[in-house]
């Protein structure tokens, strides 16, 4: 489980997972995630009380609001290291 904060306009990285799903819980702030698997894309707002699910495979990335945002994340099976998360592109620049 980790905790995560963003900054008011910053964005992330687009990454895909190599072997863990994740569930994400914000907790404060306002922000967009988008997520493709298999051809299906969607985006995503995000407020206090939201709760998604990223799938493995899945291509993710987070864009926080004005007011910032934090979230915090669990995955399974335990994170691996460094070497789990792929960049792949978004559709944000980061």
């Amino acid at each position: 489980m980790a905790h995560f904060e963003f900054a008011p306009g910053q964005v992330s990285k687009a990454v895909r997972h190599e072997s863990v799903e994740e569930i994400w819980y914000c907790v404060s702030g306002l922000g967009e995630m988008w997520r493709k698997q298999e051809g299906e894309e969607s985006v995503e707002a995000l407020s206090p009380g939201t709760c998604l699910t990223i799938p493995l495979g899945t291509h993710f990335q987070f864009r926080a609001g004005d007011e910032g945002l934090a979230a915090v994340a669990v995955t399974m099976p335990p994170w691996p290291g460094e070497d789990e998360a792929v960049f792949v592109e978004g559709i944000w620049a980061s």
